[in-house]
């Protein structure tokens, strides 16, 4: 037997919400997985050139420049652009969601948004949060349901419930 209540959410939108998002949204695209893949790929070649060819000059700092490439791309750009969504969000005060099989409806001070489930087709999950996408590419939606905003902690699971039976998990 299927459960089709409607599981609730009440919640203050945090930094580290919105940075999680953008992590977990990340982890979900082939195009990113390839900037990484890249990145990678540059800093391990500099690596070898710096340390196993003939020293040039300027090899150092082309290895310390590619390095900190990488790092800023895996570490500092999220957490800016999680920054940048918070304080967009921030402004709204707490946010409500209502999600059941018929979708799901976040709403807050200024603003009330309906998503039918073809709209938000895959999700990825974290510690923390459940991270709804739209099916573009690029994910360019997304909508943040932190797990603490449920009454209960068996509403989590009666969530991911709802939310395997209508999305895919990425």
């Amino acid at each position: 037997m299927q459960e089709t209540s409607a599981v609730e959410l009440a919640y203050l939108p945090t930094t580290a919400d919105a940075v999680g998002a953008i992590r977990a949204r990340r982890r979900t695209s082939r195009l990113w997985n390839g900037v990484l893949l890249a990145g990678a790929i540059v800093v391990l070649s500099a690596l070898i050139q710096n340390f196993m060819g003939p020293r040039k000059s300027g090899s150092t700092v082309l290895c310390l420049a590619a390095l900190a490439l990488f790092i800023g791309m895996r570490v500092l750009v999220p957490t800016l652009k999680g920054r940048q969504v918070y304080k967009m969000v921030a402004l709204q005060g707490e946010f409500q969601a209502i999600v059941d099989d018929s979708g799901v409806r976040v709403t807050s001070r200024d603003s009330e948004m309906a998503y039918r489930w073809p709209m938000l087709t895959r999700y990825a999950e974290t510690d923390e949060l459940f991270v709804l996408m739209t099916p573009d590419k690029y994910r360019v939606g997304f909508v943040v349901l932190p797990k603490r905003g449920v009454a209960e902690p068996a509403d989590v699971d009666r969530l991911q419930a709802i939310l395997n039976r209508n999305a895919t998990r990425v």
